[in-house]
């Protein structure tokens, strides 16, 4: 399994960081680059515990659908993203928000492994790694500048 690790200094409190990051708005606006859209589940405001919602988007030129589950959520703090189906064999996304003076640290431990055994480890580890931790780089860059956004 391959395991992405980041964090995200937001100049804003938990609260808010965390009820952006489950906002279906927001998550599309963030993943504009791939194309994102719902095609199941709720298509608009805040998604909560054992919501599931099927995303299709394009990543590496193939359209993909993905459904995910919230299957764990700790209101400011932690919530959990699971695979219910899709490409991947594995994927578990755990976002934190932890206070720290002047903001939140949000971060991101995000776990996955491709359905193709000792090939689909090899090109986690050298390809799919990289191309992820970009994509969730630019979506926390463009949530960090939603909450940063003087009104």
């Amino acid at each position: 399994m391959a395991r992405i690790e980041l964090e995200t200094f937001i100049q804003a409190s938990p609260a808010a960081c965390y009820a952006l990051a489950l906002n279906v708005q927001a998550h599309l606006h963030s993943t504009q680059q791939t194309g994102e859209r719902v095609l199941d589940g709720p298509a608009s405001g805040q998604l909560a515990l054992g919501d599931v919602v099927t995303w299709e988007a394009r990543h590496l030129g193939v359209r993909q659908r993905l459904t995910v589950r919230i299957t764990a959520a700790t209101r400011p703090r932690h919530f959990r993203d699971e695979l219910v189906r899709g490409a991947f064999k594995t994927l578990c996304h755990d976002h934190y928000f932890d206070a720290v003076p002047g903001g939140t640290i949000m971060r991101d431990v995000f776990e996955f492994s491709s359905p193709a055994g000792i090939v689909g480890r090899w090109f986690d580890r050298l390809f799919l790694t990289r191309y992820l931790t970009r994509f969730l780089l630019a979506r926390n860059a463009v949530l960090k500048q939603m909450l940063e956004q003087v009104p």
